[in-house]
């Protein structure tokens, strides 16, 4: 058999992503935190960026809907329908009527629509006025350079000692055992067994791992790491380097002097039984009253059963609006929260660079590609804008009652529903709403939460799973703690309201919420 070059032609499909599309798909998905981080970096990196004042920075009532033309002619910079497009209105836009339409072959100044329209001859010529160049004396700044005396601030700032070397961390587990550990009298080998042993212990404080693992990582004997762990267990929090939750309430027990305690013996031989709260069962075993077993358990659940978790890291989630739904008179305004967030425009002097005919032609070429990759940046975030404030828009007109009277009146919504109404691709809804809050009358709210399926009831009517789930709740902590409700006794009452679950979707719903068990939540005095 022989192979022949041959050519031929294939008429195919296939999605391109431009680093335009790109970034415009990374954008929806950033949070305003994020979003100001990228701008500020575009901002270090583009010189023909420049940031507005906040005395010329004027936040429009609504989102004005702005047809951006595309910098580069015969080029389509719109999102494909199958990944993330938006309708672009042709119209002139009502609420900046001076915002002009931008010509590729000078680059006129951009300023985006949030920002209020330099329509007057004297304000243009107040801000060319403030951005010349002839407001910088470069002549004493240069002499003053060019003295052999000047000395320049960063040979005069002595070195002292950074803002963030006075800032307190906090101190984790392994630190605050290692640091009991250099206070213990013990013998190199064992300190070196016991290092190893605190670094296997996991958040919770528990030692990964066999000992015979530990000590085959080191020259220690066995009987070496058993003496280390030993020690180790003895160090606060009680309960660390415990190998299962049984010896972790052991070595609790015996810190605390109830060594003798029928606790003990209960939590060491009858563990099986204390968990599954088999009590009748357990009294039995041990002759003794159901009471008195019952007085043993109190003791052991004011124990500790994860005695690292204090010493987990807590790191701080900083959560800011990205829009407030405000409430003005019988109708609902959409406002974007602009605070912190720099607001941009193209820079004059590059422009006139541009029409300099000094200029060369690779200083050109530099700056019309700044232009570009400027325009661009300003492009996708008020495609970003746009597509937030129209999801916004859906979500009030669909959860109007939930905004007036609170989560009992939430409507299943779901994000096909969104993605319908706006006309885009379902993934894209679903970008605009993940990491994405609001402030509204009932408190700082994810996009997402207001997303919901729905379960009819007796009357026909669709309630949201997420109103189910809170009557769920609701039964449970107006419960009899001496006698809870199973599954079954609250699908009973669901059923008398009107809602027809089965015990498997109540035991489904319940675990969701993370509440344990009729069985668990029985407290017997």
């Amino acid at each position: 058999m022989s192979f022949k070059p041959s050519l031929s032609q294939n008429l195919s499909q296939r999605l391109v992503l431009t680093p335009q599309l790109r970034q415009r798909i990374e954008m929806l998905q950033m949070t305003k935190l994020e979003l100001s981080e990228l701008v500020t970096q575009q901002l270090n990196e583009n010189p023909v960026l420049d940031e507005l004042s906040p005395e010329e920075v004027s936040v429009s009532p609504d989102l004005a809907n702005v047809d951006y033309p595309d910098p580069s002619p015969g080029t389509n910079n719109s999102l494909p329908e199958s990944v993330d497009s938006a309708q672009q209105s042709s119209e002139p836009n009502e609420l900046d009527p001076g915002f002009g339409t931008l010509n590729t072959q000078d680059f006129p100044e951009y300023t985006p629509s949030q920002t209020e329209s330099e329509s007057t001859d004297g304000r243009e010529a107040d801000l060319r006025e403030r951005d010349s160049f002839e407001e910088i004396d470069f002549g004493s700044t240069f002499e003053e350079y060019l003295d052999p005396g000047y000395r320049t601030r960063e040979t005069e700032v002595k070195d002292s000692p950074s803002f963030e070397q006075f800032l307190s961390s906090e101190q984790s587990l392994s630190d605050y055992l290692n640091w009991q550990l250099r206070l213990t009298m013990t013998s190199p080998e064992v300190g070196d067994a016991a290092e190893a042993i605190i670094g296997n212990l996991n958040d919770d404080g528990f030692l990964d791992g066999t000992l015979e693992e530990i000590a085959a990582s080191g020259p220690w004997p066995i009987e070496v790491v058993e003496k280390a762990l030993s020690i180790v267990q003895q160090f606060d929090p009680t309960g660390v380097g415990a190998r299962n939750l049984r010896e972790c309430l052991l070595l609790q027990l015996n810190s605390y002097g109830y060594g003798d305690r029928l606790a003990v013996t209960m939590v060491r031989d009858h563990f099986a039984q204390l968990q599954n709260s088999k009590l009748p069962e357990l009294a039995k075993e041990l002759g003794i009253t159901v009471d008195q077993v019952s007085q043993e358990l109190k003791l052991i659940r004011q124990l500790e059963p994860h005695p690292g978790r204090k010493y987990l890291p807590r790191s701080a989630q900083y959560i800011e609006p990205e829009v407030y739904i405000e409430k003005m008179d019988d109708d609902y305004v959409i406002r974007f929260n602009d605070d912190g967030l720099p607001q941009l425009r193209i820079n004059r002097q590059y422009r006139q660079m541009m029409e300099n005919k000094e200029t060369s032609k690779e200083t050109r070429d530099y700056i019309k590609d700044r232009f570009r990759s400027a325009i661009d940046l300003l492009k996708n975030i008020e495609h970003r804008k746009q597509t937030i404030y129209k999801v916004c828009e859906r979500i009030v007109e669909r959860q109007r009652d939930f905004l007036d009277q609170g989560i009992e009146h939430l409507r299943p919504m779901m994000l096909k529903d969104i993605s319908e109404d706006i006309g885009m691709h379902l993934s894209t809804v679903s970008r605009v709403v993940n990491g994405k809050y609001a402030h509204t009358p009932q408190g700082v709210i994810e996009l997402r939460r207001f997303f919901t399926e729905g379960m009819m009831n007796d009357e026909g009517e669709e309630i949201s799973t997420r109103i189910i789930k809170l009557k769920i709740k609701k039964m449970i902590e107006a419960e009899d703690s001496k006698n809870p409700l199973t599954d079954d006794q609250i699908a009973d009452r669901l059923a008398h309201e009107g809602q027809k679950l089965s015990r498997r979707t109540v035991a489904k719903y319940r675990d969701q919420m993370k509440i344990p068990g009729s069985r668990e939540r029985k407290q017997v005095v």
